[in-house]
């Protein structure tokens, strides 16, 4: 990964194909450029699986004719006036679309920060190598694992370039080192899965390769002989923050502004009220220096604000992109807005739902007997009903403390009720785009034996 980064050429190019799209017939129009670059190690048993690298810039133009809108996307090399005569002539065609703009010129960044996302730090396919087979040894050290699925290394940068005809012209660029490794405890029917993994933005921030692998031999051999449970109602149930993040991600999905304004969300007419346990706080923060889902504008070029998107329970915010919030009517655009080639659509960026008071042990002791789920099976959420119905497998909880491993259960409720029976401990990781502490669920159906 090169550590010499210049997007200039790019932001001029843009700018050529958005000064090509107003000449062509255009009103308004935006170019953006997507960059990406990613090299990555896979061993086995090892020896080397695989080694892949990939390199582009993602060009796209969206040009505006009056009410009508067209996109178009290539590859560099293309010629920018074919392109941009294109771009108009489709969308002359195209039917009128009421809500497809650009954002608004006041709301645009006119400075931004430096949010400290880019690690120049070059990491050789050798030491990707060397750092995948130390994970998978480390694992296969754990007594009682058995084999291995695999582990990887990867090193990748990517980016946004933005011009937009009214004015806005900005680059930024962030950097990504990962690590995993997957391994097996047991034989035959009695086999156990499971992994772990890290994902940072700079290189020294990793977690070391034998700690990774360490963890994930420990996590596997854990799970080894599960049982059974009976059926129950009005059940406990603990989340691993690892699995927590995902519920937070269901949380977010549920107050997504597209979401609320194609009628897709069981939140879509509760904003002001109670959506959340009462003294529980979603926030989301797009300008954390480091952060791992961290950016200075979106991809309509504005500057979004830390937000306290639940607070104390009640949903104050939408995710909103400029589009999403005149669908809903009576909006603005919060910078939530993510350019998925030639689509705005909005989403979250570092997302947290805030810790409580208590450790996960003293959470864990409140329960009494109950599921502490380390992993989930299925895509079993409706988020237009918020009826939630997952395959699970983890530890069964009793006086207290975690007592065997459990697999094939399912685990059932709503998400509205479950929004307001959980109890979150102290322990929340901010490492990740998305953040949970380990989070405690009342009132839970579990289908057992």
């Amino acid at each position: 990964m090169s550590s010499e980064i210049n997007s200039s050429a790019l932001l001029d190019r843009a700018s050529q194909l958005v000064d090509l799209a107003k000449q062509a017939g255009a009103d308004k129009a935006d170019a953006v450029v997507v960059r990406s670059r990613s090299h990555s190690v896979g061993v086995r048993l090892g020896k080397v699986e695989n080694t892949e690298s990939s390199e582009s810039d993602d060009f796209a133009l969206r040009v505006f004719v009056g009410n009508r809108v067209a996109s178009v996307s290539a590859n560099p090399g293309f010629d920018l006036k074919t392109l941009a005569e294109r771009a108009v002539a489709m969308a002359k065609v195209s039917p009128k679309d009421p809500f497809a703009c650009l954002a608004d010129e006041a709301r645009l960044a006119g400075q931004y920060d430096d949010l400290d996302l880019f690690d120049p730090t070059e990491v050789s396919s050798a030491a990707l190598q060397e750092a995948a087979l130390a994970m998978e040894e480390a694992a296969l050290a754990v007594k009682g694992v058995s084999n291995s699925s695999g582990a990887g290394a990867s090193t990748g940068m990517g980016g946004l370039v933005l011009v937009t005809s009214h004015g806005f012209a900005g680059s930024y660029m962030g950097s990504r080192f990962s690590r995993s490794v997957s391994v097996i405890a047991g034989e035959g029917t009695k086999m156990e899965r499971d992994y772990d993994f890290d994902s940072r933005l700079y290189f020294s921030d990793l977690d070391s390769a034998q700690d990774i692998g360490r963890r994930a031999g420990e996590r596997v051999v854990e799970r080894l002989n599960p049982r059974q449970v009976d059926t129950g109602k009005n059940v406990t149930v603990v989340f691993d923050p690892r699995v927590a993040r995902g519920f937070v991600g269901h949380i977010a999905g549920a107050i997504n502004g597209a979401s609320v304004a194609r009628k897709t969300s069981f939140l879509r007419d509760k904003m002001g009220q109670q959506v959340l346990k009462g003294g529980l706080s979603i926030t989301d923060d797009p300008q954390i220096v480091r952060g791992s889902s961290s950016r200075p504008f979106d991809g309509e070029g504005v500057r979004g604000e830390r937000l306290v998107m639940i607070e104390d329970g009640v949903l104050k915010h939408w995710f909103l992109s400029t589009s999403a919030a005149k669908e809903i009517g009576g909006f603005e655009t919060n910078g939530r807005g993510v350019r998925g080639g030639t689509t705005v659509s909005p989403a979250s960026t570092n997302l947290a739902l805030e810790p409580g008071d208590v450790s996960p042990e003293e959470l864990i002791a409140s329960v009494g007997n109950g599921f502490y789920v380390t992993e989930l099976i299925g895509q079993g959420v409706n988020m237009i009903t918020g009826e939630y119905s997952r395959g699970a497998t983890g530890f069964w909880i009793e006086n207290g403390r975690l007592s065997f491993p459990v697999s094939e259960v399912t685990i059932a409720s709503n998400l509205k009720d479950m929004f307001m029976r959980v109890t979150p401990a102290n322990d929340v990781d901010r490492k990740y785009g998305v953040a949970a502490p380990t989070l405690a669920i009342e009132g839970m159906t579990l289908a057992g034996r």
